[in-house]
């Protein structure tokens, strides 16, 4: 059998500092990323050593979340991305990168970014 399994992680939080006003970067606002990974199917073979270390995923999300200011969330999914490109096991990422308190003028709920990046 062929296929690829997923593991969803959904809800990093942190606070970042993205954003390209200066209220942004000087503030700061509350950002939270939710990630798909595929991954081979580890759970036939029950082998922790056949899986991801999703914990190392998140501490990776959560360490750009809440690093580097960037301009554009849409560069924060990419450098999340990037953080886990050497992570063994990951035939792709998905990342949604949520900006609840976005600068609108308009009632609205959220913005999201989602970015989808094949590594093989």
């Amino acid at each position: 059998m062929t296929g690829v399994d997923r593991i969803e992680i959904y809800g990093i939080s942190g606070r970042g500092y993205h954003g390209v006003l200066e209220f942004e970067c000087v503030a700061g606002q509350d950002f939270s990323v939710d990630l798909i990974l595929g991954v081979d199917r580890a759970g036939s073979r029950d082998s922790l050593a056949d899986t991801v270390d999703y914990s190392v995923v998140a501490e990776r999300a959560h360490a750009v979340l809440t690093g580097e200011p960037l301009d554009l969330i849409e560069t924060v999914a990419e450098r999340i991305v990037d953080a886990c490109r050497d992570l063994p096991g990951i035939s792709f990422m998905e990342v949604a990168v949520h900006k609840p308190e976005a600068p609108i003028a308009v009632p609205f709920r959220d913005v999201v970014v989602r970015i989808r990046r094949e590594f093989r």
